[in-house]
């Protein structure tokens, strides 16, 4: 198992922001990423459809003989996660506990919460946190346009600080001491949101304390791939993976290799 790939799925590229942590502190492993883009975005869509999304895609790495799969998507690990940890016989990890348990840390007692329709409708971040830490005020928003935003790469556009001013504002003058990122596409957008809302705000971003449960179950089943010549890792995308790579590489500042189509 320890040669095996470490797989990662999400809706389109927000989950490079896991990928990206993965990769910092693991840089011996494989990973398998794909990104369902002709399906995207999950945040809009039931919980009947997400779950049925996310079993394809789990089912698409299953094949590619990966050892874990995080589920880089927090609509997916909403509704999903338990769906999928029932149904493989892999380690399935979400980013939704590994990002309530980042904002309970510390003596902040109103925490923000920013993700897609699904994520928020949901109710899982605030149960988390509320379990975690019952003391805690807890204001949700929805974003909706943050997924589309990122994935026309427009990071740093007046479009987009404007659409950030319109969603996160209120949650300022609330006094939200720290923001979770409810939404692995949302960190591609940390600058622009520090620079509307102000850096005194924390963001947390739930790719890193992923990263750290990842490196922990590898590590107690004597799963982490032998350190030396390291293998290539694999990109898929459902469409139009041009795209991809070329918002992905404006992403990551690097450049990727070739992502490959593929369709279920």
């Amino acid at each position: 198992m320890n040669q095996k790939a470490i797989g990662v799925f999400d809706s389109g590229i927000g989950g490079l922001t896991v990928y990206q942590a993965l990769k910092k502190k693991m840089p011996q492993e494989k990973v398998v990423y794909l990104g369902d883009t002709a399906r995207l975005p999950y945040g809009t869509k039931s919980a009947e459809t997400i779950i049925r999304y996310s079993e394809d895609n789990a089912f698409f790495l299953m094949g590619k003989k990966v050892k874990i799969i995080v589920i880089a998507c927090n609509s997916s690990s909403s509704y999903a996660l338990p769906h999928l940890q029932d149904k493989l016989d892999i380690p399935v990890i979400g980013v939704i506990n590994p990002g309530a348990e980042a904002a309970v840390r510390g003596n902040s007692k109103i925490i923000g919460i920013i993700g897609t329709t699904a994520t928020i409708n949901s109710g899982t971040y605030e149960k988390t946190i509320a379990a975690l830490n019952p003391e805690m005020d807890i204001v949700s928003q929805a974003c909706p346009l943050f997924v589309p935003l990122v994935e026309e790469g427009w990071l740093d556009h007046q479009v987009t600080r404007m659409v950030i001013g319109e969603y996160l504002l209120p949650l300022k003058k609330k006094g939200i001491e720290k923001l979770v990122l409810g939404c692995t596409h949302y960190p591609v957008l940390k600058k622009a949101i520090s620079g509307v809302i102000g850096e005194e705000i924390e963001l947390i971003d739930s790719a890193r304390t992923t990263t750290e449960k990842v490196f922990s179950i590898l590590t107690s089943l004597g799963w982490m791939r032998n350190s030396g010549k390291r293998s290539q890792d694999e990109f898929y995308a459902t469409d139009f993976p041009e795209r991809f790579q070329k918002i992905g590489e404006i992403f990551l500042r690097r450049k990727l290799v070739k992502v490959q189509a593929v369709s279920f």
